[in-house]
Formats: structure tokens, sequence, C-alpha cells
């Protein structure tokens, strides 16, 4: 049995009492703490950044989950690590070269994944799923929260999950967008390890109801 974990998304938080919000979520149980950098120019939003990263890093020993929406990771990853990043994602279709990005975040010792948009094939993933840890699939548009579940997304959580099983690999696959209690369970179906979840979980009354049945999806997970 594979177990699930779950990344709760900030950008859908109180960012009027993020440490209140922080200090929540590790009482509710969550594994990851998922938090989205826009630039304003690889996606049409600006969220925000290392200043705060550093900030939530004092408050908290929960695994920093970055995911860099901005056109050149490889300028800032470095600075996102030592800040206090556990690991960071970046998007294929950013203007940095994809290996050399993988590389500057290794060199920082931390874990790297690959982030794909909707419109980008799984294929395109194939050449540096060897050197990642984690591949994340948009399961929406980049760059904002809330946003209705892509479920024609599901087959490239197939697709990815099956391409690392068949050359050995452990790489987690992350879906981001959308998960509720219906996407969720779909989404494990198809191969997904690690669940991004922002808007259902902040709009519960009780959090930890939401992160516990997300973890009780690894039950039926093969």
């Amino acid at each position: 049995m594979r177990t699930i974990q779950t990344s709760a998304s900030i950008l859908s938080a109180d960012m009027c009492n993020l440490e209140a919000v922080v200090h929540m979520l590790e009482q509710s149980g969550t594994d990851m703490l998922h938090f989205d950098v826009m630039d304003g120019r690889f996606v049409n939003n600006i969220s925000f950044g290392i200043p705060v990263l550093s900030a939530i890093r004092k408050k908290t020993d929960l695994f920093l989950d970055i995911h860099l929406m901005i056109a050149d990771p490889l300028q800032y990853a470095a600075r996102f690590a030592h800040a206090g990043a556990n690991g960071i994602t970046f998007h294929l279709e950013s203007e940095s070269d994809p290996q050399k990005t993988i590389d500057a975040i290794h060199a920082c010792g931390i874990p790297a994944g690959i982030v794909i948009k909707p419109m980008t094939p799984a294929e395109a993933v194939l050449p540096y799923l060897p050197s990642v840890e984690m591949v994340l699939v948009m399961t929406v548009e980049p760059g904002f929260g809330g946003q209705a579940f892509l479920w024609d997304m599901l087959e490239k959580v197939r697709f990815l999950h099956r391409a690392a099983k068949e050359q050995g690999l452990h790489t987690i696959i992350q879906v981001d967008g959308g998960i509720n209690a219906e996407t969720a369970p779909a989404a494990v179906e198809a191969g997904a390890d690690n669940l991004v979840v922002g808007s259902y979980l902040f709009r519960q009354e009780n959090p930890k109801m939401v992160i516990d049945f997300l973890h009780q999806l690894s039950e039926n997970k093969k």
C-alpha cells in the first residue's frame, strides 16, 4: 500500500493570520505546506515570495513544498532553498533550462520536481523523469485558486504513474487544482501520491476531517 500525502495550499488561506493557519494545519495532520510563488509574468497574478517563506519557516517544521510559477526559476531556486524550502517544483514551460534548474535545486540538497500545465503533454516530462523526485500535474490552469477540476488531466496522471513504474522509479505524482471529496479519489485511482488541497480544505469548519479523509485514500491505493 502506498501512502497518500497532503499538501495544504496557503494561497487559499487567511493571509492576515498565516501563523495561526500554519499551527492549525500542523494540528490537522497535513504533510506539507504548498507555497505558490507567482511573478506576474509566467502567470497573470502575483502572490508572495522569499520574505513570506522565511517568516513561515521560522514558525513550523512542516515540509515546505514550493511551487515556482515564475518565468526564470533557475535564477531564484537557490534563494528559495536557502530561505527554507524543503522541495521545489518548477514549470517545464518556463524560460529556464529544465536540466540546469533540476541540477541547481539538487545542488541545494533538496528534492526537485517538474510541473506541467494542462496544455503540455505528459510525454514532455519523460526526458527528465529519472532526474526528479516529483512530477506535478496541474488539473486547473495555474495562477488562481478555486477553479474547477479538469477531468481529462487524469490521463496524464495515469501515463506518468505507469512511466515511472516501468522505469523502476519512485517518483511522486502530485496533483494540484480542484481537489475535493469527488476528485481526490479519482486522482488517487489514476496514480496520484500527493494531493494539493486549497479551497476545499479552508472552506471546512473542521479541516482535520478533510486531511483525515485524504489520508484514508491510502487504504485503496495499490
